[in-house]
């Protein structure tokens, strides 16, 4: 009577032909041919069991890393969970998850945030926007977590990063910016199978119900802003002056943009002929998410045409000696070196600067004013009016304030006294 089980014989397995071989109790040996169209014979153990009246077939390696003699002892195991009622495949699956865990666990939050943003790094436009992740993850995220187990951060570590030394309040565009930065070395961590579980960073459904708005979070910061009626005298100041900080925020002042906006402008964004900028929608540029077009004064395009102006589209406006963009400090430091220092003047400030003179000695309205100094609006009318650019009622709005940093002369003519210097 021929035997039921360990039907193949070693020293024969390699020269079987191709078809599905039985060792008996579920275990085969398959021979097939390569699918890579050689001429070699591939050769793998299967163990083919029942289970809920289905059959499955599960694979078990090839001839060449997998002996008979293995396969027999695996294929044992297999059997004994199947008669258990346990799925042989799932139950792999559990092993192998719980290996890849167990490995993570030597895997740090920081070793996943380096990883994460050094893979990031090509869809960023500026490769300042990577220093700027690390900065943030070293200052806020790495003194809390960054020495534990990726797995381990947990709704309650991110909430520690986010409110230590009351971060969601006194810096909320700060601490969004880090908890969405959170989320996404998470996602990236639990991707590349070094986590698992829901993301403890997600905003919505999440962190929205213990944290307050971060749009409705009264701002606690500051920015100390150079009263309107010192501006013209200063601006003369500055005119005088050829270095790269001067004209960027000669630059800066003309179009009450942010700093960011400024020190990373390309050339490709300026359109010299119709003297307007456009503000692209990018990492460290946007304002709330849209492009923005801004009208240049004649006095703006004057100091745009008083750069190298070359041909590179994607060469900065304003750089550095080494052709990199200047840097916020940069331009405070210079700021301070003309006699304002930070408790008295910022370069954020000037953005406040032209917002009180336009809301002070002007009579346009409320909409373009904000709109021109590129603030949020919330009102429903305002909202639609924010659909058009309205660009010819900005260009305006824009020459009267370079005429009044110019020369002193606000909206109409009027001559604004200026304050002696100290």
């Amino acid at each position: 009577m021929a035997r039921s089980y360990n039907k193949l014989i070693p020293t024969a397995l390699a020269t079987l032909e191709p078809g599905l071989h039985s060792d008996g109790r579920g275990l085969y040996l398959q021979v097939r041919e390569s699918r890579d169209e050689s001429e070699r014979l591939h050769r793998s153990w299967i163990f083919r069991f029942m289970l809920d009246r289905k059959q499955r077939d599960m694979g078990l390696g090839p001839l060449d890393d997998v002996s008979l003699a293995d396969a027999r002892r695996e294929a044992k195991k297999c059997r004994a969970l199947a008669r258990d009622g346990t799925d042989p495949i799932e139950a792999r699956k559990q092993r192998r998850q719980a290996v890849r865990v167990e490995a993570a666990k030597s895997v740090t939050f920081k070793d996943c945030a380096e990883r994460c943003i050094e893979a990031k790094k090509p869809e960023w436009s500026n490769e300042k926007h990577a220093g700027q992740w690390t900065q943030t993850m070293e200052d806020y995220a790495y003194p809390v977590i960054g020495h534990l187990p990726v797995q381990a951060v947990d709704k309650g570590l991110v909430l520690k990063v986010l409110q230590k030394d009351d971060l969601w309040t006194t810096k909320t565009e700060t601490a969004t910016r880090v908890r969405m930065r959170l989320e996404t070395i998470l996602n990236w961590a639990t991707v590349s199978d070094y986590r698992t579980g829901d993301n403890p960073a997600r905003w919505k459904g999440n962190l929205d119900a213990l944290l307050p708005n971060p749009r409705k979070v009264t701002p606690v910061e500051s920015h100390p802003a150079m009263p309107y009626a010192d501006l013209p005298e200063f601006y003369i100041d500055l005119s005088k002056r050829h270095a790269m900080s001067a004209l960027a925020l000669r630059f800066l002042i003309l179009t009450s943009a942010r700093s960011g906006a400024v020190r990373l402008a390309t050339r490709s964004e300026v359109d010299l002929k119709n003297a307007l900028w456009t503000v692209p929608a990018l990492p460290g540029r946007k304002a709330y998410g849209k492009e923005r077009l801004v009208p240049l004064s004649k006095e703006a395009v004057a100091v745009l045409r008083k750069l190298n102006l070359g041909d590179d589209p994607d060469a900065i406006l304003f750089p550095n000696e080494d052709g990199e963009s200047l840097s916020e400090n940069t331009l405070s430091k210079y700021l301070a070196d003309m006699g304002w220092p930070k408790e008295e003047a910022t370069v954020h400030g000037f953005r406040s600067s032209f917002r009180d003179w336009a809301g002070d000695r002007t009579n346009y309205d409320r909409e373009t004013i904000e709109f021109a100094y590129g603030h949020k609006v919330s009102d429903k009318t305002e909202a639609a009016y924010r659909r058009s650019t309205a660009v010819d009622k900005r260009r305006r709005l824009m020459d009267d304030w370079a005429k009044y940093c110019a020369h002193g002369k606000a909206a109409g003519g009027k001559v604004v006294a200026i304050r002696k210097t100290k």
